[in-house]
């Protein structure tokens, strides 16, 4: 009979299923551990330790959810500052939010479109191949929007709608000028053809398409229509604020098919699609072209609105689009005049421009004979379309000294852009890269090229210029012959050439286009009237917000929709400002100051970026060891001082002596205001002076009036404020003048129409007042000559009037 064995006893001890030896050294024995303790930590089994802030090193929980928030949506400084003021006067009691949520959010940005027109979606029939294909296109009706403008109470006083001639005295005459649209002798005619009744004026719409890719791969495109308002001044009008640029449609894009592209009947139906849904945007402002509409001005004037397009603002193959051109390859290219294609390069040659009526028959013939009508537009170069409604090089460039608003580029090979701007900044910057490499002994073809491009940025300036004068344009004449015969001599240059994929061809229609730019400006005012690149600015927030803002479906819907909010809640932000500045000045009452100026400036000058804490004058002195400019630095100060504060009016009774813990407060920034020579009005260059300015030194430079007579080029060495007992607070810079003689003059330069300083040793340097500063410069080094620099007169059209004047005749 089997036998049972008894249950073991409670208290004997269950085997082991795990065991731990350690390393010898360790100190601790082996260890046995059953399933359930097996790599559990004594931790696990004490209750944690809890700290009541965890969000420390924040003051706060708010403050750590709230960087959170900033750090997740990628807020910018001036978005968190706004974001922390609201939060601030919530909590104060000063203002308060009843949204929820996005919902919320979603139907209060609805509720502020609805006060303004908003996108319609149009469908275009077109039939192709004998099929009827559609098209969606989103407009706001641009009649609408100008009503938008017209109840605007801050815009109303700032329409201009009379035409008018301006005059500026020279030295001996009246001499006019051209600036805005209505100074342009088209607005003239404009309003010479309107019916002859009191009141009866042109409301001038400037129109811009061009299709941008919002994708990063460039597979989803869109084609926004922006207009701009002509009878506005060019500071509203290419603003950002409610004057300014406005999306008003979105056009649709044929898409590519690899069967059909290049066919003619493909061809037309793209421009059959573009003009169809243009005019979407236009239906109501044609009829009031022809009637006109009665409108109440602010001042109680009722004027009668004749809509205009004085301006179709686009790049080439927009305007081919526009114009019904054939295009690059056409007979006749140019949407302006009838110049046949071998003669594009040619500048000195002047043809027929195009016109309406001589379209119009064209068109007339076509449809009595299509032989005949396509031979005659073949000939006008118009598409029978009717509608019936180098290393060391780049090296240079990446070394290029930095300035405001100067894109700056670390590398040009294999690399594009989609913005015109970039592509101007680097044209100017690849030529003085190119004067040391490009010479005539190294390459005969790239120093006449050179010589194209320097001729380019010649005119490229003077056409830039915002207010023209019949000097002006005399000189835009001139040096067009100059670059015509420049042009000229590289194409012969490169037919006899060994070096291979030279570009013979420059019979494109960008170099001919020039020709037009006098008639142009004559008629319309300055180039900055009709230029692209204000509009190229609003692809990008486009682009954000597909990014952003879609789900990648029915984008034209979802990205106009939050474009008109943006419109809307722009609107409102005017009408808000309006409120808080007329409170403002409520409860200044009388304590209003006269004008409204940061009291301080130093006449045009403001120092900014002080160093906390003070140098003594002896520290700045031992700063010679490393830097020669501060040799001496207490006695050049105390003669510059006992020998320049008389001329200022101080009466001196001693000679000024500074000891040497004397305290010395320094700068790193320098605002210079100074009246640009090109219009007369106000601008702002903004210095550095700082060893560490983005991680890198930066010393910029500067043009000062050093005497009465004498203006020269400076480099900043050191900024400060220091008082002096009795006699105030003053403000100086220590520089490097740039004043060195030139032994022999150099032939490129006179090629080029440079100008050139040299620096004197760092040890010459001088002190000045901040009042000295006429504005700021920037100079390149010549890196065959040592301490010698070039002027780069380009940067901006008040320094290249500046360096004609300076000039020798």
């Amino acid at each position: 009979m089997a036998s049972i064995n008894p249950a073991p006893a409670a208290s004997a001890q269950l085997p082991s299923e795990f065991k731990t030896e350690y390393y010898p050294r360790s100190g601790r024995p082996t260890l046995f551990q059953p399933f359930d303790e097996f790599r559990t930590s004594e931790a696990q089994h004490n209750a944690p330790i809890i700290d009541d802030e965890p969000w420390r090193p924040f003051r706060s929980r708010g403050d750590f959810e709230f960087s959170e928030i900033a750090i997740e949506a990628a807020l910018n400084k001036s978005q968190i500052n706004s974001l922390l003021s609201l939060i601030t006067r919530i909590s104060e009691g000063r203002a308060q939010i009843t949204l929820k949520n996005e919902a919320d959010l979603l139907k209060a940005w609805d509720n502020a479109a609805a006060e303004l027109t908003p996108f319609l979606k149009h469908e275009v029939p077109v039939t192709y191949k004998k099929k009827e294909q559609v098209y969606e296109v989103h407009a706001r009706p641009i009649w609408d929007w100008v009503l938008d403008l017209l109840d605007n109470p801050l815009l109303a006083p700032q329409f201009v709608w009379d035409a008018c001639h301006v005059y500026k005295r020279n030295d001996t005459e009246f001499e006019r000028f051209f600036d805005e649209p209505w100074t342009g002798d088209r607005w003239w005619d404009i309003q010479s053809s309107l019916p002859d009744v009191d009141g009866t004026v042109p409301f001038a719409f400037i129109l811009y398409a061009d299709k941008t890719k919002l994708s990063s791969h460039g597979t989803v495109k869109g084609y926004p229509v922006v207009v701009r308002c002509a009878n506005l001044p060019t500071h509203i009008r290419n603003g950002e604020a409610f004057g300014g640029g406005r999306v008003v449609g979105w056009l649709p894009i044929v898409p590519e098919d690899a069967g059909e592209e290049g066919k003619l009947g493909y061809t037309t139906l793209k421009r059959i699609v573009w003009h169809k849904s243009f005019f979407k945007l236009l239906e109501l402002a044609a009829l009031y072209s022809k009637t006109g509409y009665l409108h109440k001005c602010h001042n109680n004037i009722v004027r009668w609105l004749f809509p205009v397009i004085l301006i179709l603002s686009a790049d080439y193959e927009e305007q081919c689009m526009m114009s019904l051109i054939h295009g690059r390859n056409g007979k006749c290219p140019c949407p302006v005049c009838l110049v046949p294609l071998a003669e594009l390069h040619d500048l000195s040659k002047t043809y027929p421009l195009r016109s309406m009526e001589e379209a119009k028959e064209a068109l007339r013939v076509y449809r009595r004979s299509k032989a005949q009508g396509e031979e005659l537009l073949k000939i006008l170069g118009l598409r029978p379309v009717e509608l019936r409604q180098h290393l060391r090089s780049c090296k240079s460039i990446s070394n290029f000294p930095r300035w405001r608003n100067l894109n700056h580029f670390k590398s040009v090979i294999n690399v594009s852009f989609t913005d015109g701007n970039k592509y101007q900044d680097l044209s100017k910057q690849a030529f003085y890269a190119g004067l040391n490499i490009l010479t005539s002994r190294a390459s005969q073809e790239g120093h006449q090229l050179l010589r194209v491009i320097s001729t380019y940025l010649q005119l490229d300036s003077l056409i830039g210029l915002d207010v023209h004068t019949e000097g002006t344009l005399a000189a835009i004449e001139a040096e067009l012959l100059v670059f015509d015969t420049e042009l000229k001599a590289y194409i012969t240059c490169v037919e006899s050439s060994d070096i291979e994929k030279l570009k013979l061809d420059w019979d494109f229609p960008k170099t001919h286009l020039w020709k037009h730019i006098v008639r142009d400006i004559r008629r319309k005012g300055a180039a900055r009237n009709y230029s692209t690149r204000p509009n190229e600015k609003l692809h990008g927030p486009l682009k954000d917000t597909y990014h952003d803002r879609t789900n990648r479906k029915d984008v034209a819907t979802q990205i106009l929709r939050v474009d008109h909010h943006k419109f809307s809640l722009m609107l409102l932000r005017e009408r808000v400002d309006m409120v808080d500045e007329h409170n403002r000045l409520q409860v200044l009452g009388d304590d209003l100051p006269d004008e409204d100026v940061d009291v301080t400036f130093n006449g045009h000058v403001k120092m900014g970026a002080p160093i906390q804490h003070p140098l003594s004058i002896l520290d700045l002195e031992n700063r010679s060891s490393v830097d020669r400019a501060f040799q001496a630095f207490r006695r050049k100060f105390t003669e510059f001082i006992n020998r320049s504060l008389p001329t200022y009016g101080h009466q001196l009774t001693n000679w000024i002596t500074f000891p040497a813990d004397y305290q010395i407060h320094e700068y790193r920034y320098l605002k210079v205001n100074y009246e640009s020579m090109v219009d007369w009005k106000q601008a702002t260059d903004h210095l550095r002076c700082n060893p560490q300015f983005h991680g890198l030194p930066r010393f910029d430079h500067a043009l000062i009036q050093l005497t009465m007579d004498e203006t020269i080029f400076v480099r900043l060495i050191f900024l400060f404020r220091c008082c002096i007992s009795n006699l105030g607070s003053f403000e100086f810079a220590l520089v490097q003048p740039y004043t060195a003689r030139i032994n022999s003059a150099r032939r490129t330069d006179h090629f080029f129409k440079l100008t050139r300083v040299k620096a004197m040793p760092r040890a010459s340097s001088i002190f000045i007042p901040l009042n000295s500063f006429i504005r700021g410069a920037l100079l390149v080094p010549d890196p065959d000559y040592q301490d010698e620099y070039l002027v780069v007169d380009h940067i901006d059209s008040d320094m290249f009037l500046r360096m004609k004047a300076r000039a020798p005749q």
